[in-house]
């Protein structure tokens, strides 16, 4: 395989059409068959099924074309930096983070980097807990800020707060009750909403194994890939969701959120860097964060400290 059969795919998933794909990608349509059909022995799998027209695409098939389509923005992605690093001649510097790291101190950090290096390019990229490793490994990214424990040799992992946990829960529901704090048990016989789905472990992981060490059995537990979408079932009533603190901000509108009680129903905010870098960059990114947290925000307060202030 190679990117010529990733696009040549997307195409032909998107357009659900030999020949409009074609004339998409401007190449004949019977060239295009061949080369759908090549990767198709390839993987030794049908990819698309031609029974149905239009036609629909296999289990395999929706698989290939989500991965397809990473892929492809990647490549995308990859050329565009390349480019502009070339053309720049400015060090870019790359941080890995999970979602909800964006709504406590990640913007203040990276202000922060923008004053003490003017002329230092900074990227911020949404990336799960356990994908920041193997970028961290691979050097796609020069610092994670994740909520996974885990341990490997080659990263450095402080952590630099416990942040409290929250449950949302819909407005109407009945434990909804104005500055009244929740317990872990209150989850008991709820459909509980966890994100994210994958990759593993993750967040989720975090929060099932934290109602299991309390002994607390949801009803049913639906898991979806992000923040967003478990917040927006929430506010469907179709469940409660328990999430950082940090999060609340997120549909204020149609979302009630109540401090859990327990004192373990916190979640860590965890920085992440290669070993080999500790004694350059990263201590001075430590002090900034000291900075940060001596100057108490609001996103702070709900926080046990790990890293002084």
């Amino acid at each position: 395989m190679d990117m010529r059969h990733f696009r040549y795919f997307v195409a032909v998933a998107r357009e659900r059409n030999f020949s409009r794909a074609a004339e998409t990608l401007h190449i004949a349509q019977p060239p295009l068959s061949r080369q759908i059909q090549q990767l198709e022995d390839d993987l030794g799998v049908a990819l698309i099924d031609r029974s149905n027209r239009p036609f629909t695409l296999t289990e395999a098939g929706r698989f290939f074309y989500e991965q397809a389509v990473q892929m492809l923005a990647k490549a995308d992605h990859i050329r565009e930096q390349t480019r502009r690093i070339g053309h720049s001649k400015r060090e870019v510097f790359i941080i890995g983070c999970v979602a909800s790291t964006l709504y406590g101190g990640i913007p203040d950090l990276v202000r922060r980097m923008r004053a003490r290096w003017p002329n230092l390019d900074i990227e911020i990229r949404e990336m799960m807990s356990t994908e920041q490793v193997v970028a961290l490994k691979e050097g796609r990214i020069d610092l994670g800020f994740g909520r996974v424990r885990f341990n490997d040799t080659e990263v450095e992992r402080l952590t630099l707060r416990e942040e409290r946990l929250f449950l949302a829960l819909p407005k109407a529901h009945p434990k909804a009750l104005p500055n009244e704090l929740v317990q872990l048990r209150d989850v008991e016989g709820e459909t509980l909403i966890v994100y994210p789905s994958k990759p593993r472990p993750s967040f989720a992981d975090e929060v099932l194994n934290l109602l299991a060490e309390h002994n607390v059995s949801p009803g049913n537990v639906e898991e979806v890939r992000e923040i967003q979408t478990a917040l927006g079932l929430v506010a469907a009533t179709m469940g409660v969701s328990i999430i950082p603190a940090a999060s609340q901000r997120q549909r204020p509108d149609d979302v009630c959120y109540r401090m859990i009680a327990d004192e373990k129903a916190t979640s860590p905010i965890i920085m992440s860097y290669r070993q080999k870098d500790a004694n350059n960059r990263i201590a001075e990114i430590k002090t900034l964060i000291g900075e940060m947290y001596a100057d108490n925000p609001t996103w702070l307060q709900l926080s046990e400290l790990r890293l002084a202030r």
